[in-house]
C-alpha cells in the first residue's frame, strides 16, 4: 500500500475557541484514496465527521467534498461544510467567485458566503413529512418525554434525515437523558429544540410589532440564543452530536415557515456536553436560509494516508 503525506487540519466549528464547538477532521488532498481508506480513516479519527477534499467534477464548483462518519458516508452535513471551507481557504484556496465559495458534494452544489468572522452555507431544500404516530410514540418514550411536552414533530430531510421534535421549553431539552440504545434500535436520528423562556417572550413581542418583523426581529444581533438544540444520532455511531449544521438548517426552514421562529436568530447547541456552540441563522429576502458560525483551527499539519 502506497502511503502519501497529505495536508491535514482539524477545525472547531460554531465556536470562536477550540474545544467549545464541533470538530471536523479535514484531509485537504484525498486524490488516490479509495472508499475503504476514507472510511478507515474516519473510524480512526473517531469524530462525528471527517472530510476529504477532491477536485470538482462540476465546473461551477471550487472543490468536491466527501463526508464520512465513523459508520458511513453522508451526502451533506453542515459543520463539515463550514469547517472544510475554512481549512480550504486557509490553505490558499481561491474561489472562482470572490463573493462566495461553491462546494460540490453528493447532495449537490452548496454555496458558502463570508459574514465577517463567520462563514455561512445556503441551506439545501429540506423535504418534510409527518412521522407515523407509532414512530413518534416510540421516539418520545426513548427520549423520556410525554405527549404533552411535544408541540410539533416533523421528519426533515436535506440529505441527512432527522425526526425533529419541538418541545415545550429549552429546559425540557436540556434535561433529556435519552435511551441511546433504543434510538439505535429504531434506526432514527432525532433532533430536539426548545425556546428559551426569556428569549421566547421577546420573540412574542417582536411578532406583534410590524417594524420588528420587517427587520427579522433583530434576534441575531446579540449572542443570547433564542433556542436550545440537541441532536441524537446513535444509528450512525454518534450518541449526541455537539453542534449540527444540517439539523439546524432543516429546523430553521420548518419553524420559520411555521411562525415559531423569527427570520433571524441564534441557536445554542452542545450545552449538555459542556460545549458552547452558537449557530447563526438568517432567512434573506428571497427566502433562502443561511446557517453560519465561526470556525477556529485547532490542528494543522500532515497526515500519512
Amino acid at each position: 500500500m502506497t502511503v502519501t503525506s497529505r495536508p491535514f487540519a482539524q477545525i472547531d466549528v460554531f465556536s470562536a475557541a477550540c474545544g467549545f464547538g464541533n470538530p471536523v477532521a479535514v484531509v485537504l488532498d484525498a486524490q488516490g484514496l479509495d472508499d475503504a481508506a476514507l472510511q478507515r480513516f474516519a473510524r480512526w479519527t473517531n469524530l462525528s465527521e471527517t472530510t476529504f477534499v477532491l477536485p470538482p467534477r462540476d465546473a461551477r464548483a471550487d472543490y468536491r467534498l466527501r463526508i464520512f462518519t465513523p459508520g458511513g458516508e453522508l451526502p451533506f452535513a453542515g459543520h463539515p461544510t463550514l469547517g472544510t471551507c475554512h481549512a480550504w481557504l486557509a490553505a490558499g484556496g481561491q474561489p472562482r467567485d470572490g463573493a462566495r465559495i461553491v462546494q460540490e458534494c453528493a447532495q449537490g452544489l452548496v454555496a458558502i458566503r463570508r459574514e465577517g468572522e463567520r462563514l455561512a452555507f445556503a441551506a439545501p431544500p429540506s423535504r418534510r413529512s409527518d412521522p407515523s404516530p407509532a414512530l413518534l410514540a416510540q421516539v418520545a418514550q426513548a427520549l423520556g418525554v410525554t405527549a404533552a411536552q411535544v408541540r410539533r414533530a416533523q421528519l426533515l430531510d436535506n440529505g441527512p434525515q432527522w425526526l425533529t421534535l419541538l418541545l415545550d421549553s429549552a429546559d425540557t431539552v436540556l434535561a433529556l437523558s435519552p435511551d441511546h440504545a433504543r434510538l439505535a434500535d429504531l434506526r432514527q436520528k432525532v433532533g430536539v429544540v426548545g425556546v428559551h423562556a426569556a428569549q421566547g417572550a421577546m420573540h412574542l413581542i417582536s411578532r406583534s410589532n410590524r417594524e420588528a418583523r420587517a427587520f427579522g426581529a433583530g434576534a441575531a444581533q446579540g449572542e443570547a440564543p433564542l433556542i436550545e438544540v440537541r441532536a441524537f444520532a446513535a444509528p450512525i455511531g454518534v450518541p449526541e452530536d455537539p453542534v449540527t449544521g444540517s439539523l439546524n438548517a432543516s429546523l430553521a426552514e420548518w419553524l420559520i415557515d411555521a411562525g415559531e421562529l423569527p427570520a433571524a436568530y441564534v441557536a445554542a447547541q452542545g450545552t449538555a456536553l459542556g460545549r458552547a456552540g452558537r449557530v447563526h441563522v438568517a432567512r434573506d429576502a428571497g427566502g433562502q436560509v443561511w446557517v453560519g458560525g465561526q470556525c477556529v483551527p485547532c490542528i494543522r499539519g500532515d497526515v500519512s494516508l
